[in-house]
């Protein structure tokens, strides 16, 4: 059984984990704040979650990432060497500080993880999509009411790997190019958010591949 870890366990990282757990993959969450912080999330999702430090949650099959872009410096980078590396953060200045490289445009923020992380394939996923939108939106393949994700990444191979553990969750995925092009799905970019549905309906509203394709070409800069 694959082993899915995550290091960052709020909102989204914790939606990731139960959508994991009712797809058949065991998880391995982890925090800033220690493993006993975690530990009625672990119960709540059952025997196949435990809580563990980031160093250990760094050593699944897969892992996510979903923490504070300014924390990016506290990865474990030796343990995520070779790891297929899920990317959901994104760079909001009032609470990460100035980044001169994000606010120049010089790098996205996923091309600033992957700088820190050297030896990962890190693939931008799940940044844009609110995480009630997340838990309800999930439909199995074929379903017409399926919503799509865009990713981005620079491994082709990697992004095979995050469209097969989508595909295994419940959504479809959008190539959305490099970890360079993955501003198109930053915040304040046509695809982060809307195409899912108004905020107020946790329900949320299925976003088809044409629909993010095209709210994905509308992006500018």
């Amino acid at each position: 059984m694959m082993t899915v870890g995550f290091i960052g366990s709020g909102h989204i990282g914790g939606t990731v984990a139960r959508l994991s757990v009712a797809a058949g993959y065991q998880v391995v969450l982890s925090n800033s704040r220690g493993p006993e912080t975690l530990a009625g999330l672990a119960a709540d999702l059952g025997p196949q979650a435990r809580a563990a430090t980031p160093a250990e949650a760094a050593l699944g099959d897969l892992v996510v990432i979903s923490v504070p872009v300014r924390a990016f410096g506290r990865m474990p980078v030796a343990a995520l060497a070779g790891r297929v590396t899920m990317d959901t953060c994104n760079y909001y200045p009032s609470r990460d500080g100035q980044i001169p490289e994000l606010d120049s445009g010089s790098l996205t923020s996923s091309a600033l993880l992957q700088r820190d992380l050297p030896g990962a394939a890190v693939v931008k996923v799940f940044n844009n999509i609110f995480s009630k939108h997340l838990a309800s939106l999930a439909r199995p393949a074929g379903d017409p009411s399926r919503s799509f994700l865009p990713i981005a990444g620079d491994d082709p191979a990697a992004k095979s790997a995050v469209t097969a553990f989508l595909d295994s969750i419940g959504y479809g995925a959008v190539d959305a190019g490099t970890l360079a092009e993955s501003w198109r799905q930053e915040p304040g970019t046509p695809v982060y958010g809307p195409p899912y549905g108004s905020f107020d309906n946790p329900a949320g509203t299925p976003a088809s591949a044409d629909t993010i394709r095209a709210a994905l070409a509308q992006a500018t800069r």
